[in-house]
């Protein structure tokens, strides 16, 4: 949608799921890495704009976790150099921005959720566009009408629809979207319900003053978070290793998230880096996932780490 074409460049954290850098790539972009903040575990809008450079087509952010990104200086970044500012929503479905009023995915030009088994709301596969710059939205519906101006067709403008440029098919099937509205109607209780579990965690885990952890920056209970995921940063690696298993022999699933892009194989065939990366490295080496669903009791796992502890 956004015209890109080989050799140009687009700037993201290392630190998030391949998706983020594949859109790209598939277009022969080259995807630029760089560091995040130690606190939020956002993109660092430092980094973003010492990155850019005369083919920095775009930025894409990624709110980790539901934490949404320094948008207004981020946006600010990228109007002075005239590129797109892309938000990678996955994680933040009803997350709000509380210095643009607005939820994320509405603020960039772009912006996109994910509704994936592993996200709040969710139907097995798929996901949605949001599309805020109207000059995107004809382009939108072609790209969408696999390549056709069938939605002229279907509001009357044109007497028949033909092929325009290139597109797909990105419908999700009736079944998955009707299990999808479904979700979708209980969005909010649900989300309600994931700050309540978040909130226990957090309290109990900071009154436990654990040494060899350290919680999340800020509170994700507040209106402006989601609860998408409640996270602790070991000390090393190693204890890292040794706590994930400890907790495996109670029968509790805690897990750790992104190798960092920059370090992969097809992160250095495709792409560069910029800078250090040296926090994204720390946090993919030390970030533990505690486990985090509607009708866990939370205080059953921080009895567990007490124990650990």
């Amino acid at each position: 949608m956004i015209d890109i074409k080989p050799g140009d460049e687009v700037i993201l954290p290392s630190y998030t799921f391949v998706s983020t850098a594949n859109a790209f790539v598939l277009r022969g972009a080259v995807p630029v890495f760089v560091d995040i903040d130690p606190f939020t575990l956002n993109i660092s809008p430092k980094e973003i704009q010492s990155a850019i450079t005369a083919k920095t087509k775009a930025v894409v952010v990624v709110h980790y976790a539901g934490k949404a990104c320094d948008m207004r200086i981020i946006m600010s970044i990228c109007q002075s150099h005239n590129i797109y500012l892309i938000e990678d929503a996955a994680q933040a479905i009803l997350s709000y921005s509380s210095d643009c009023e607005k939820y994320l995915g509405t603020i960039g030009h772009l912006g996109c959720l994910s509704f994936h088994e592993t996200k709040n709301i969710i139907c097995g596969e798929g996901g949605a566009l949001l599309v805020n710059d109207s000059n995107l939205i004809e382009r939108a519906q072609i790209i969408q009408e696999k390549g056709t101006d069938r939605t002229k067709f279907l509001l009357g403008f044109v007497d028949k629809y033909t092929w325009r440029e290139l597109g797909s098919s990105y419908y999700p099937s009736e079944i998955t979207a009707a299990f999808l509205y479904a979700q979708l109607e209980e969005a909010h209780r649900i989300i309600l319900q994931r700050k309540s579990i978040w909130k226990r965690y957090h309290e109990a885990l900071s009154s436990m003053k654990p040494s060899k952890f350290l919680l999340p920056y800020e509170d994700y209970s507040t209106a402006t978070n989601n609860a998408h995921i409640y996270y602790l940063l070991a000390e090393t690696a190693d204890a890292r290793r040794m706590f994930i298993e400890y907790l495996k022999c109670l029968g509790i699933m805690a897990v750790f998230h992104y190798v960092p892009l920059h370090a992969s194989y097809a992160g250095q065939k495709y792409g560069r880096t910029h800078g250090s990366l040296n926090v994204t490295q720390t946090i993919s080496d030390t970030l533990i996932r505690l486990p985090l669903w509607v009708g866990l009791d939370p205080l059953l796992v921080c009895q567990a780490i007490d124990e650990y502890l």
